[in-house]
């Protein structure tokens, strides 16, 4: 039977990477985001197919994996990747700005991690990866909404492993602890020692698909992720 992938806030960063790499190794991958248009090109190269959804709307993420439903027998990876920000002073932080931002980070993790394990436990088999971040563990000034999301997210993962861990299910967290490389960050200076100073998309993917394949004697719940030249 052939495996299938869903990940939920495609785009061009380690959602694109992941999704390129999960087709290579042969899935059937299922991207979802706001604004499907931007997949085109990732489309093309993946065959993957696309659906419109904002993942902090229950209605939208019920249609979505209902949509799934239809399309895969069973959901073997589910990637969570949407994000929001609400930046500036605690002061001037927008508070409609600030909701929408906690309710992508926080509640639309949940929806979408709820909706999945609820499709994996039948088979007692399954893996749902939560990308996080730097803020997942560290808060930074005039970026409390981001914080307060991304620490909610890993608060879930940690309970959802121990929750679902004994019944087959693998729920990992990832602290992308660095600024991710994209088409142009490293272009205006050219060096290497600015190209080192971001993570590989392409190796953060790598390191995903481990986790996924990880054998069951030995998960881990959580991964942090950062550039070589790094100094923590």
């Amino acid at each position: 039977m052939s495996k299938n992938a869903l990940i939920v806030g495609a785009g061009s960063g380690i959602s694109a990477s992941f999704a390129r790499l999960l087709a290579r190794e042969g899935y059937a991958v299922a991207l979802a985001a706001r604004n499907v248009d931007k997949l085109a090109s990732l489309v093309a190269e993946t065959k993957a197919s696309t659906h419109t959804c904002d993942a902090a709307d229950p209605a939208s993420v019920d249609a979505l994996f209902k949509d799934i439903d239809k399309r895969f027998p069973k959901l073997d990876v589910v990637l969570f990747n949407a994000s929001a920000r609400a930046q500036g002073l605690i002061t001037d932080v927008d508070r409609d700005q600030a909701r929408t931002a906690l309710a992508i980070l926080a509640y639309g993790g949940f929806l979408v991690a709820q909706a999945a394990a609820r499709r994996m436990l039948p088979y007692g088999a399954g893996t749902i990866l939560l990308t996080g971040a730097s803020a997942s563990v560290k808060g930074y000034p005039q970026s409390a909404v981001f914080a307060m999301g991304k620490f909610a997210l890993r608060g879930l993962a940690q309970s959802m492993a121990r929750e679902l861990a004994p019944k087959g299910i693998h729920v990992a967290h990832f602290v992308i602890d660095g600024s991710v490389r994209n088409a142009e960050r490293g272009r205006i200076e050219g060096e290497n020692q600015t190209a080192d100073s971001y993570l590989d998309p392409e190796a953060i993917a790598a390191s995903y698909w481990q986790v996924a394949n990880q054998p069951r004697s030995a998960w881990t719940w959580e991964v942090e992720l950062r550039p070589w030249v790094e100094r923590f």
